[in-house]
């Protein structure tokens, strides 16, 4: 399909939690972001209260409901706090949701136009895998913050972890359906698929995952696709589809061009992520090649790399950032490779598998 027209970026990512205050303070602390501009009960809105975080290119968005009966409380009720919207920067809103609602997706907000004193935003929307959103936006005549409804937040001294841009998102789908929404996203968005793991690719001994990585024609946006494959044990995937109460987001990928800054700060803001073994690292050297980084330091931080014929990368995986074992973020920096590490993918596995393992969940055939 190529009449969808081009998608020019994240325009950002908006959660839905449960205390939005809470979640700006933890990415604040946690992530660096510095919050930008909110809205609530104190600038007239009585539905919902957001914050919006900034770094780099990046730009996240965490909102709560403000009363019981709002959905962003019955999502939250559902999923816990968990990425609801992925919102894309197009030059033509309306073209894009014809285009997309024609193709077979569902809409879920008319091509609106929302003014004040600074501008118009256009915005639409419509349904992906689970209750996901996929939102449209053109802000190109809006000169304000952020969007209309909104005030700027006084920028706070902030060292900001070294986060860039929104590298890809990944989301878990039940067995059968990785297919399904894979083409949902070429017939309705354009996407192309861009490399596909089978279950031999991903797995240990215990469990194992199917994966297509879908991408929009020039390369900008990448929305892998995950779905539990066969084994002994429940796979990660299936783990996250339990608690997660179906499809969504399972994880969020940031770039930084300076992975052992960036994992130092990380670290030092109280984000946990992943342990690695030693024993990952003894025979790293002889497997990638050389590399810039000390593997010492690495080693330290439990930071993983993987080398293709483009380059290599560098990535690091936090554990989940909320009590259920849903969401959590990777942390990327790529030297040349444009792949997804997939020599690190065993390691990877067994390292969530052991955490699963911790909550009880590795063996389990379904919630107690």
């Amino acid at each position: 399909m190529t009449d969808f027209g081009p998608i020019l970026g994240f325009d950002h990512l908006e959660f839905y939690v449960g205390n939005a205050r809470q979640a700006a303070q933890f990415y604040t602390r946690g992530f660096g972001f510095q919050t930008t501009a909110y809205r609530g009960l104190e600038t007239g809105d009585r539905q919902v209260a957001s914050y919006v975080l900034e770094q780099g290119e990046i730009r996240l968005v965490v909102s709560t409901g403000l009363s019981p009966a709002h959905p962003i409380c019955q999502s939250v009720l559902d999923h816990g706090d968990a990425l609801a919207v992925i919102a894309l920067t197009v030059p033509d809103v309306a073209h894009a949701y014809h285009i997309a609602t024609r193709q077979g997706a569902r809409g879920a907000m008319l091509p609106t136009p929302m003014a004040d004193a600074h501008g118009v935003i256009h915005c639409a929307a419509i349904h992906a895998y689970g209750d996901l959103l996929i939102k449209f936006v053109d802000r190109n005549d809006y000169r304000g913050i952020f969007a209309p409804g909104f005030a700027p937040r006084p920028r706070q001294p902030s060292m900001g972890l070294g986060l860039t841009t929104i590298d890809h998102v990944v989301g878990s789908v039940e067995v059968g359906q990785m297919d399904h929404w894979a083409q949902f996203l070429a017939d309705t968005l354009g996407f192309e698929l861009l490399v596909q793991f089978e279950p031999h690719t991903i797995a240990t001994d215990d469990s194992a995952l199917k994966s297509k990585v879908m991408q929009d024609p020039t390369g900008t946006i990448k929305l892998p696709i995950n779905e539990p494959a066969a084994g002994k044990c429940k796979s990660q995937i299936q783990e996250y589809l339990d608690y997660n109460q179906g499809p969504g987001v399972q994880h969020v990928a940031c770039a930084t061009d300076d992975i052992i800054a960036t994992v130092s700060r990380l670290r030092r803001g109280g984000i946990e992520c992943l342990p690695i073994p030693p024993s990952y690292y003894d025979t790293l050297a002889a497997q990638i090649g050389p590399i810039r980084e000390p593997l010492q330091h690495l080693a330290e931080l439990g930071i993983l790399v993987d080398r293709d014929q483009d380059g290599y990368l560098l990535q690091i995986f936090t554990r989940p950032v909320v009590d259920r074992p849903t969401l959590f973020f990777e942390i990327i920096q790529r030297r040349g490779s444009q792949g997804f590490g997939e020599g690190n993918f065993r390691s990877l596995f067994a390292a969530i598998e052991r955490e699963q393992a911790q909550r009880g969940n590795l063996e389990l055939a379904s919630l107690p």
